[in-house]
């Protein structure tokens, strides 16, 4: 009898003293959140890794930049057939699948690059499988994440899911950069495959029973339509995935193929590069933080206005800013977009249904990312017209062109918290963007 009480004692004492897990943070949440780190240890190193692959097998600007639309290309290609995909299928499917897809090319990737000269059309299309794997995974990961959260602590857990991912994207772009001069980039390519492979299986345990099966009806043009009235129909959510398909472009452009040759050219390779990116993935670590905590009543307004920043960047290049003032300047940016980057994922938690949330994903993923190929593809090119310090200064001038521009919508400004998430099934006629009910409390993770 001794021994049994003393055994229940110390049963008791272990649950009162291990830390409790918040009541949203379930199976899936840590799942999603353990494999988007894994995954943003290897993708950001990998960013780095191939440019300078490109530059390593004797490529220009232009070549990287051919190297980077390649990737982006089969993103706005399939990206709504993927969204249409992870609204029928099960969305932990159809990410372990592409999991396995961007493993395989970014192996077969390092292999090539590990065994010699890789030529320019391997790289473009082993960066193109890749690229598909991410058009069947990002509206699947997406929904799953947003399904995973209820209540009102949805910008809580969004922002340390993002704080998470993005702190292991600091770790992962500096620890890239680092490797790429001490080893080259094959290496870096290999761990990213290996970084792919691991976060495949942890998705492959996600739970999917709590998601309502779909009924069934229309075929593939079906959901797409449905997806689209679901987009159309809120103006809010068609002008800022309008505004972020030129932001996201001209950034693009900017970072994957401009700032690769700054830092060759003037703040001494891949090194440095590395360490300006890992600042800006230090930025976002600390909006991500500071996100848990504040938690704005104008959602989009106040992360519109937190885009601006963006700006930065391009003009720091252009000048081109010691390393010192472009590592603050990158961090800046970072913890400013990062703001926008919750609000934005509060705002289509609270307003989408759940069983639409990885088409109207595809569709912002599709809209916001529609440019990308065109921008990259043209960056060589402009450098060339116009001089890679008027073309930077180009990239910060629309950014803020057009961020100005999304603020004249009346939605963006007024659309407000809401202290209950919408119902799950609620029309788009059926939502009213800013009233009274919708003002939320003060405190409460795309």
């Amino acid at each position: 009898m001794g021994r049994d009480a003393a055994g229940d004692s110390r049963r008791v004492n272990s649950a009162v003293d291990a830390p409790r897990r918040p009541s949203w943070a379930g199976r899936n949440y840590s799942l999603l959140t353990a494999a988007a780190v894994v995954t943003n240890l290897g993708s950001h190193g990998a960013l780095i890794a191939a440019a300078f692959a490109v530059l390593d097998a004797g490529g220009d600007g232009a070549d990287v930049g051919l190297v980077a639309a390649a990737r982006t290309l089969p993103l706005v290609l399939f990206l709504l057939i993927g969204g249409a995909v992870a609204d029928r299928l099960p969305r932990h499917r159809v990410m372990v699948a592409a999991n396995a897809l961007n493993c395989l090319s970014q192996a077969a990737f390092a292999v090539l690059v590990l065994a010699g000269e890789p030529r320019l059309w391997q790289m473009m299309l082993l960066t193109a499988l890749g690229g598909t794997g991410q058009a069947f995974f990002s509206p699947a990961a997406e929904g799953m994440l947003m399904s995973s959260v209820t209540g009102e602590q949805a910008s809580r857990a969004f922002a340390l899911f993002r704080m998470a991912m993005q702190g292991a994207g600091l770790g992962g772009a500096a620890l890239g950069g680092a490797m790429v001069a001490v080893t080259g980039p094959g290496w870096v390519l290999a761990a990213d495959a290996l970084a792919f492979a691991v976060a495949g299986s942890l998705r492959a345990f996600l739970d999917v029973s709590h998601i309502p099966s779909r009924a069934p009806g229309g075929g593939m043009l079906a959901d797409l339509r449905d997806g689209w009235r679901e987009f159309t129909g809120r103006p809010w959510l068609w002008a800022i995935v309008a505004q972020f398909s030129v932001v996201v472009a001209v950034v693009g452009a900017a970072e994957s193929v401009f700032g690769p040759l700054v830092a060759r050219d003037s703040l001494g390779g891949a090194g440095p590069w590395g360490l300006a990116l890992g600042a800006f993935g230090a930025g976002t670590v600390g909006g991500a933080l500071l996100m848990t905590r504040w938690q704005p009543r104008r959602l989009l307004l106040a992360g519109t206005l937190c885009v601006f920043p963006l700006a930065a960047p391009s003009a720091a290049l252009a000048v081109p800013v010691p390393l010192g003032a472009l590592c603050a300047v990158m961090f800046v940016s970072g913890l400013a977009i990062e703001v926008f980057g919750v609000s934005w994922m509060t705002a289509l938690h609270q307003e989408i249904p759940e069983d639409k949330l990885s088409r109207v994903s595809a569709y912002d993923w599709f809209g916001s990312i529609a440019m990308v190929p065109l921008a990259t593809a043209l960056a060589g090119p402009a450098e060339q017209a116009f001089g890679r310090g008027a073309s930077l200064w180009g990239c910060a001038v629309l950014v803020v062109v057009v961020t100005a521009a999304v603020l004249c919508v009346p939605d963006v400004r007024n659309l407000t918290r809401r202290t209950k998430a919408v119902a799950r099934a609620t029309p788009v006629a059926d939502v009213v963007l800013g009233s009274a009910d919708a003002e939320g409390s003060v405190g409460r993770l795309g």
